[in-house]
């Protein structure tokens, strides 16, 4: 229910944002604490992927059933109850005994910190959306992304400086943000308005295991390789139990998912632009974080304030893409993101052989104005367009495909980092005179490590180095393709001008408002 005192708006998105900053902070603060969590609790290699992924495959998985809950539920219980179980996840992650439970006790609470996210993330959002008119939520929701966003950039550093206390810190931190949150929360009583329908748990079952199933593919790629049955198996497995949940949803009566809003043209291609654009988003963290340890050298933290100088120009051009969509529509904003990042990515390519973070800081800074511009306006847009009692439903439509998006752009990229760097070492280590069967064998051992990042690369020779900036540049220049695809969807899909208000007819009496918005 969009209105209220600019006083009460601003704090309920205050609340919103330090309600999911902690599931922005665990997608990558986790990352820089992994050798000191793997060596005090004995864990294997399997088992330490799994204590990364395991939060990233649940929060993907869940993220659609999350923001179906909100609509028919309520959605500031849904925040609510996903803060409280976020936080107490994260307790218990951080409280992981040594020994034999260790493995197995860290693995599960990390997916259940992402089930939290899951159920937090769609509510908080569509909360911002029915507290701001339609020509305020470009402002209020450029700030909701933009701050989301940096603290994604902040986690590697903030874990660096908390690691060097203690590992465990790095989840305790998410309880005063909580605690924050709740409070912000009671203070601005949020209101929205929900509708109280069955939930469609064959739907709920359908796309979980479709989309973790195929993540989880995408996720082993990497380790597996791609001629491994397992990862075909998986990623097929996966599409095709979406594909029959999107065939049963069809019939369904109340189903999870309308998927009668894809016949919306701009939401359907402000969806398929947030797919493309996520293929770069997620992947580009750690394709830039291992280029800044492994070619340039630097230490973990080091390496996250390299992310940074991306996410100066993220928020920046977040903030006046945000306002150009309350004034002239989602078109403009989104077409500029697109080209700005296309040509951001390419001279950052240019540069990064160069091994001088000095060369690169601009365009490092363009290419992420570019995603700035495009991404929060993209799903600004997309969810304008749901009925105001589906916000929820649209944006858990919105983080599926971003989430299931940024794996697959992992996987496709990772594959080609590791080719290319397989490629440029053989090269190199024939030059230097190993024999070729060796050189083949030591570039192979030497792909599969860049991949992780991490532990002393100060002993890695100069003619390394650069063989990875080598790999590295052709992911920068694959991304500013995917870039130049992105700007051609937006200007061949998008219509020019701002989004008209829904009609009348979406305020009905049906619609209720929330029991406990009315509490004093």
């Amino acid at each position: 229910m969009a209105g209220g005192s600019s006083r009460n708006k601003n704090l309920v998105l205050v609340a919103m944002i330090f309600a999911v900053a902690m599931t922005f902070i665990d997608q990558t603060i986790v990352s820089i604490a992994v050798p000191n969590i793997q060596d005090e609790l004995h864990l294997s290699s399997t088992g330490v992927q799994w204590a990364v992924n395991a939060y990233l495959l649940s929060l993907a998985a869940l993220f659609a059933f999350g923001g179906r809950l909100g609509d028919t539920l309520g959605h500031r219980k849904m925040v609510v109850l996903g803060v409280t179980v976020f936080a107490l996840a994260s307790a218990l992650c951080g409280l992981t005994p040594t020994g034999s439970v260790a493995e197995a006790w860290i693995v599960t609470f990390r997916a259940v910190q992402g089930a939290g996210g899951a159920l937090m993330y769609p509510a908080a959002l569509a909360i911002v959306v029915n507290t701001f008119p339609l020509r305020e939520r470009g402002r209020a929701l450029a700030l909701f992304f933009g701050v989301a966003g940096g603290l994604t950039a902040l986690g590697p550093i903030l874990g660096g400086y908390l690691t060097q206390w203690t590992w465990r810190a790095i989840f305790w931190v998410n309880i005063p943000i909580a605690v924050i949150a709740l409070v912000l929360i009671v203070i601005s009583k949020p209101t929205t308005r929900h509708q109280r329908a069955p939930i469609d748990y064959r739907g709920a079952v359908l796309i979980g295991a479709g989309v973790a199933l195929s993540v989880f593919g995408f996720q082993e790629s990497t380790i597996w390789g791609w001629s491994n049955p397992g990862t075909g198996l998986c990623i097929a497995g996966g599409l095709a139990l979406l594909i029959v949940f999107y065939l049963v949803e069809q019939r369904t009566e109340s189903p999870l998912v309308s998927v009668s809003i894809f016949a919306i043209r701009p939401f359907l291609v402000e969806n398929l632009l947030l797919g493309i654009s996520n293929l770069v988003f997620v992947p580009v963290f750690f394709f830039a974080s291992v280029y800044a340890q492994v070619a340039l050298g630097k230490s973990a933290s080091e390496a996250g304030l390299y992310i940074l100088y991306f996410f100066i120009g993220f928020v920046v051009a977040a903030q006046v893409g945000g306002r150009m969509l309350d004034r002239v529509g989602a078109k403009r904003p989104v077409v500029i993101g697109c080209v700005v990042g296309a040509v951001g990515f390419f001279l950052w390519a240019k540069k990064v052989t160069d091994l001088s973070l000095g060369t690169q800081i601009w365009y490092i800074i363009l290419a992420g104005a570019g995603i700035g511009f495009l991404l929060g306006q993209a799903s600004t847009d997309a969810v304008n367009r749901a009925s105001s009692l589906s916000y929820g439903e649209a944006t858990g439509i919105t983080q599926t495909v971003r989430n299931y998006a940024a794996s697959l752009g992992l996987a496709i990229l990772g594959t080609i980092m590791v080719s290319r760097v397989r490629t440029e070492v053989t090269a190199s280590l024939t030059d230097q005179g190993l024999p070729h069967a060796q050189a083949v064998h030591q570039a192979g051992v030497i792909a599969q490590a860049s991949q992780g990042g991490g532990g002393d690369t100060s002993t890695i020779p100069h003619f390394i180095r650069l063989d990875f900036a080598e790999a590295i540049q052709t992911v920068l220049f694959t991304m500013s393709g995917i870039m130049v695809v992105a700007a051609v969807v937006a200007i061949v899909g998008l219509k020019a001008g701002v989004q008209a208000d829904l009609p009348s007819a979406d305020q009905t009496e049906s619609e209720a408002t929330e029991s406990d918005a009315r509490r004093p």
